[in-house]
């Protein structure tokens, strides 16, 4: 393993922003580069990475503090684009380059306490040396499956991995797993446990809103989720797909269309009717416990959603909005703020609207699709309530991710996949990061474990992502 120091890796502003959180004299960081070679660089090799990757001095002249690393085990999003980089620039003997950030500290006993302001514990690890960096080019088998022993009391068993593994699952699920279990005459395993929960998990509400309810004994003819499709219903016109599938779709005029068609894959104008899709839903657990990531795979979720839409179809522009609680910036309160502390298990509404924004801004650029427009909203009120003034307001955030997109005709429908059908998989490799986010944005915040709370925020990988649209795109190209 090779090191090359890069650039400045934080922003004036981001340094000073830390540097007066944690009473530092002066804090400095710059970007530091391992790279991964198949033997010894030769000069010309060396040469080219110095210049690519932008080799700097360092801003200190004494070692860092510490450095920040994507976690071992892991390959970071920068790292697999960045490696093609230098491959196509004819660097053929680098295997892999990955990405740190290193930090000098002043004074150098508060290093420790700045680690949690510069370090997502679930993408990164900190270390000491650069030459601790090496495990992150080893290889490392993957961890065993784990068994939930059911034993004699098969619902205390299941209640305490509901607990520990941040399942949400209801009273109702756990005596039908039970069930089920017995029936098969054996133990679950903890990742068909995980994934039943997210299959099964509420925090979209279609259970309940399918749900048949009764008010004042009487009961409704209409769930809420037919009263929601009502309009659909009475004024289907123009619309070709909705609630049914990723995204709605709806009629769109003829236009022509650049892309590589037919099977040459030569680019050209088709002219069709180009039908839109339209998404937008809310990320509003993930952004209330960590506001850049939640809300960035909140924009990745919607995008993904178009892209999935029907047999394929073609993100094309969004937008991001936010409501929160009042701001109050230190030194511009406004009149009606009272100062009243927020819940400490959530960012405040000022981190949200400073980390947030930018975290959809930023997957959406870097899945190559324009942020068009948003909205900010702050609310609080005092009422009166059954139990005296109660205060009322988005402690618990809004994040809205929306956007729309295109679907070529013959292609807004799903097809049925006949048994036996083989599938293919597309993506990078999946973290145990934000796959319990359906289920503990099901659960009121709070009413499980802060770790919980923050392992369920996935983390982006808009470039990832991205490459999977492009595989979507040639198919869909090709009629």
């Amino acid at each position: 393993m090779q090191t090359l120091l890069g650039p400045a890796a934080f922003t004036p502003f981001q340094l000073n922003r830390v540097r007066e959180a944690a009473g530092l004299r002066s804090f400095h960081s710059a970007e530091v580069f391992f790279v991964d070679a198949k033997g010894a660089l030769s000069e010309e090799d060396r040469k080219g990475l110095s210049t690519l990757l932008q080799e700097s001095e360092a801003p200190v002249g004494r070692p860092p503090d510490f450095v920040v690393i994507p976690r071992f085990g892991t390959i970071s999003p920068w790292s697999s684009k960045a490696t093609e980089i230098v491959a196509a620039c004819g660097i053929t003997t680098v295997q892999r380059v990955e990405r740190g950030i290193a930090f000098w500290v002043e004074p150098t006993s508060l290093a420790e306490a700045v680690h949690a302001q510069v370090c997502d514990p679930m993408t990164q690890t900190v270390i000491g040396d650069l030459s601790d960096a090496a495990p992150l080019f080893h290889s490392k088998d993957p961890n065993p499956v784990g068994w939930i022993r059911l034993g004699v009391d098969p619902i205390q068993a299941l209640q305490e991995a509901n607990l520990s593994l941040g399942l949400a699952l209801s009273g109702e699920e756990l005596h039908y797993l039970a069930d089920h279990y017995a029936q098969l005459g054996r133990d679950p395993t903890d990742v068909e446990l995980l994934m039943f929960s997210q299959a099964n998990s509420e925090h979209c509400r279609h259970k309940i809103f399918n749900a048949s309810w009764t008010v004042d004994g009487l009961e409704m003819a209409e769930s809420l989720f037919k009263m929601i499709r009502y309009t659909h219903a009475q004024s289907p016109e123009g619309v070709l797909s909705a609630y049914s599938d990723n995204a709605a779709v709806i009629e769109g005029h003829s236009a022509g269309r650049f892309f590589p068609g037919g099977e040459d894959q030569v680019y050209g104008s088709t002219q069709e009717p180009v039908h839109i899709a339209i998404k937008v839903e809310t990320h509003n657990h993930p952004t209330g416990i960590s506001p850049h990531p939640g809300a960035g795979t909140g924009s990745g979720g919607e995008i993904r959603d178009e892209g999935a839409t029907g047999r394929g179809g073609k993100p094309k522009a969004g937008l991001a909005g936010f409501s929160v609680s009042d701001l109050q910036i230190e030194g511009k309160e406004l009149p009606w703020e009272d100062g009243r502390p927020h819940p400490k298990r959530l960012a405040t509404p000022l981190q949200i609207m400073v980390e947030g924004p930018i975290g959809a801004a930023a997957f959406n650029n870097e899945f190559g699709r324009p942020n068009l427009c948003g909205y900010f909203r702050t609310f609080h009120q005092d009422i009166e309530g059954d139990q005296g003034v109660e205060r009322r307001g988005y402690h618990k955030p809004i994040m809205l991710a929306g956007g729309y997109g295109s679907v070529r005709p013959g292609h807004v429908q799903k097809k049925r996949l006949p048994e036996n059908a083989a599938l293919v998989a597309l993506g990078g490799p999946a973290m145990l990061i934000g796959l319990g986010g359906g289920s503990a944005s099901s659960m009121a915040t709070g009413s499980q474990s802060e770790d919980l709370d923050f392992a369920s925020v996935q983390r982006a990988n808009p470039e990832m992502q991205r490459r999977c649209q492009e595989v979507l795109d040639r198919c869909w190209a090709l009629g």
